[in-house]
């Protein structure tokens, strides 16, 4: 028989899954200031074998327009400066011998509303795996109902569920509305 309380459980770990998608998924949106974490998702050639850029070279911010870059080993100026041109980050990459310096220009209107649309879409996708999850939990509960779970029991797990669900949607809200006042701030 199915427990209630492993139900629930269940449905929470995917709700915090998605949490954790949509936190990740932001720290990936540049909003005008420089963050390594922009260049989470840049992979470099690395002796045959495609590694982080953070595997290879020191990544800092020195200021809050700029990233710096310290490859450890010197051949691989070329190969990190050709991901960081392939790769969708929009910034061209300066060399001059030592570091690769990235400045982060400031955002135009038309950017900060492009990427606002992109933190809306992300939420959404969000929002969906919550509800999927909050929808798996129901299934479980009227499947345990038919393997002898009371009804009325099965009535408060569902009501409880529909609370967690929707502190879970208010966070990604919240995440979403902190995240657009930060990308569309001057």
């Amino acid at each position: 028989m199915v427990d209630v309380k492993t139900c629930l459980d269940n449905a929470q770990e995917k709700m915090d899954m998605a949490i954790m998608y949509l936190e990740e998924a932001l720290a990936h949106i540049r909003a005008g200031k420089a963050s390594t974490r922009l260049l989470d998702g840049i992979r470099v050639d690395s002796y045959g074998s495609m590694v982080a850029l953070s595997n290879v070279a020191a990544l800092s911010t020195p200021d809050a327009r700029s990233i710096t870059i310290k490859p450890w080993d010197k051949s691989m100026f070329r190969v990190i400066e050709k991901a960081i041109i392939d790769s969708d980050l929009g910034i061209m990459p300066e060399n001059n011998g030592e570091i690769i310096r990235l400045g982060i220009p400031p955002l135009t209107e038309e950017r900060r509303k492009q990427l606002a649309k992109q933190c809306k879409a992300e939420g959404e996708t969000a929002k969906v795996s919550v509800r999927n999850a909050r929808r798996d939990g129901i299934d479980a509960l009227k499947k345990a109902v038919k393997d002898g779970l009371a009804e009325d029991e099965q009535k408060n797990a569902e009501a409880k569920l529909q609370k967690i669900h929707d502190k879970y949607i208010k966070q990604i809200e919240d995440m979403l509305a902190d995240k657009d006042k930060e990308i569309m701030t001057v």
